[in-house]
């Protein structure tokens, strides 16, 4: 058991597409918004900076209506194998959280896990209970699966072959 246990939130999918699919959709804005968030929720794009150091600062619309700011920094990028990012409502959020996102291949398919780390176990614990982020962030992970399934790609369609 890590020294962060009490902190942490992991989920993973198996998601059908080769793990370069998998991580061209979770670091092009193009594909990001068409699948990030749980059921019921869309998000939209202030602005996108994908490389280390740079931003991606966004809005998700739930689907009550209720819209929740989101900003995260890429902190460290290992094409197609990793991502670690911070996550928080706007730039220097005391609350914000680190997530770590592997893509490990398995056979034709992508073990994608996404395990989040907070500044202590009381904010990982309201995250659970105020937020559902662990159903939440399920709900995101096969929602990306649903989109890569659902939506005709070209680099996958060969790959297959």
């Amino acid at each position: 058991m890590s020294d962060t246990a009490d902190r942490e939130i992991v989920v993973s999918h198996l998601i059908g597409a080769p793990r370069e699919i998998v991580f061209e959709a979770f670091t092009d804005v193009r594909h990001l918004s068409q699948w990030w968030g749980p059921n019921g929720f869309t998000t939209t794009t202030r602005s996108f900076e994908f490389r280390v150091g740079g931003e991606w600062s966004f809005v998700m619309h739930g689907p009550d209506g209720t819209h929740y700011p989101n900003w995260l920094v890429w902190q460290e990028i290992t094409p197609p194998e990793q991502i670690v990012l911070l996550h928080g409502d706007h730039p220097g959020d005391p609350n914000a959280f680190t997530s770590f996102i592997t893509f490990e291949p398995v056979g034709s398919s992508t073990q994608l896990t996404m395990r989040t780390v907070f500044r202590t176990a009381e904010l990982r614990n309201e995250a659970v209970e105020r937020y559902g982020a662990i159903e939440g962030g399920q709900q995101t992970l096969s929602r990306l699966a649903t989109y890569l399934t659902d939506t005709s790609h070209p680099d996958q369609q060969s790959a297959d072959q």
